[in-house]
């Protein structure tokens, strides 16, 4: 069997779209036009490139945007200052902080300094107990990105074994909350667990967000399982020439995909899931704090 490609690029395109009808009835029926900061100190090339995407899909679905570049020397009380800022500013309903951070802002400090309310990317302690026992609220972006291609393309997941590997607090304890929400039987696995391909092998969906380059191999893969890949790693390419690279996830995509029933590519799967479901959180905290009941395509 050849499995079926899950199309992310062409996912996230489509759920822009639904976002800027949300977007656009919140405005007219409301008067809201819900509202992201993101804020990044210093002069990371890839965390630039980064943060210029998400400004610039964020006014592309009709929401408000404001950009905040500290230089690589800002103290860390300027960075907690800002976000105070942000908190208490109403035509700001989502805040988001680029990591890394330089040696002198602490980021768990950054992080607890983010109102809750605002938290579009499910790092403060209270959005994470939120998520923990099924409140409303923002989830971690890519978790949820994965979430809505199982749906989409795998449909019920009641009953199903997930198979996660990492236990990051970005992906891998988020995606099990989720998960156990619709029903899976959840096993969270990591690079030291005992037999990891045996476990793997038992899987009807399988997560892979360890970090590590082409490490799930196409024969830990059990016929018909949905392959989400989160991984996103560079490896030598000489076949490209002297010093090129190229990127690839955490599964050997060219073995799986004659094994598993659904497979994610890298690059094209979740990667471009991760700032559309960073819009989406913002319509959903953009609707709490006003006291309206977020899109239900958009949460959980």
């Amino acid at each position: 069997m050849t499995a079926q490609i899950i199309d992310g690029k062409s996912y996230a395109e489509g759920l822009r779209g639904r976002i800027a009808g949300h977007v656009a009835r919140l405005k007219a029926e409301h008067g809201i036009t819900p509202g992201l900061a993101v804020v990044i100190v210093g002069h990371d090339p890839a965390s630039q490139i980064y943060v210029s995407n998400k400004a610039r899909q964020t006014v592309e679905v009709g929401m408000y945007s404001e950009k905040y570049e500290l230089p690589d020397t800002a103290p860390e009380a300027e960075v907690l200052a800002l976000i105070a800022k942000l908190n208490a500013d109403p035509k700001i309903h989502g805040i988001l902080v680029q990591l890394p951070l330089p040696r002198q802002v602490d980021p768990n400090k950054v992080i607890a300094t983010i109102s809750p309310d605002k938290d579009v990317d499910c790092f403060t302690p209270a959005s994470v107990g939120k998520v923990q026992i099924g409140l409303p609220g923002p989830v971690a972006c890519t978790p949820l990105g994965c979430l809505m291609l199982l749906r989409d393309f795998v449909g019920d997941l009641a009953g199903k074994h997930a198979v996660i590997v990492g236990r990051s607090n970005l992906v891998g304890k988020p995606m099990a909350q989720l998960l156990l929400r619709e029903n899976c039987t959840v096993t969270v696995a990591h690079s030291r667990t005992v037999d990891l391909p045996g476990v793997v092998r038992g899987a009807d969906i399988v997560v892979a967000a360890v970090g590590r380059p082409l490490m799930i191999k196409g024969d830990w893969i059990k016929p018909g399982a949905a392959v989400i890949d989160v991984g996103i790693n560079r490896i030598p390419a000489p076949e490209k020439g002297e010093g090129k690279t190229r990127t690839v996830g955490d599964v050997d995509f060219a073995a799986a995909k004659d094994v598993a029933g659904w497979i994610t590519p890298v690059p094209g799967g979740v990667g471009p899931m991760t700032i559309a479901c960073l819009l989406a959180n913002t319509v959903t905290t953009a609707s709490l704090i006003n006291g309206l009941a977020p899109p239900s395509d958009l949460t959980p």
